[in-house]
């Protein structure tokens, strides 16, 4: 069992930056890459950035490449994503998950644990 707790989320300008951080516990963290998800009102729930195991091997949607990155420390058990240059469309509830495998995946089927999200708002 996985428990998943993320912290971070709020109102920010267009522009501004925002960091999220998961709380992880109850498995060896660093056996689990671990993934961000976002969900908007009326739309799906869709990969935002995961990370391997080892912390060595990030991906990202298109969307936010090269204004989001994702960092894990694997002695605090905590993953972050750091989101610069915030849009009103990142405007979302935020999901932190843990993977089956130490391998960085976007696929939501390799994604066993999910936290409860927290919600980001971006104002134009």
């Amino acid at each position: 069992q996985v428990q998943l707790v993320e912290s971070g989320g709020g109102l920010v300008q267009a522009g501004g930056p925002l960091r999220l951080s998961c709380a992880a516990s109850g498995r060896t963290f660093s056996s689990s890459a671990m993934g961000w998800f976002r969900q908007a009102p009326g739309k799906e729930r869709e990969f935002v950035a995961a990370i391997s195991g080892s912390g060595d091997y990030t991906i990202f949607t298109d969307s936010v490449k090269g204004r989001f990155t994702i960092s894990r420390d694997n002695a605090k058990n905590m993953v972050y994503l750091q989101m610069n240059s915030l849009k009103p469309e990142d405007t979302a509830v935020y999901y932190c998950a843990a993977a089956r495998s130490r391998v960085a995946t976007s696929r939501v089927v390799m994604y066993g644990y999910w936290g409860q999200g927290t919600q980001v708002t971006v104002s134009s």
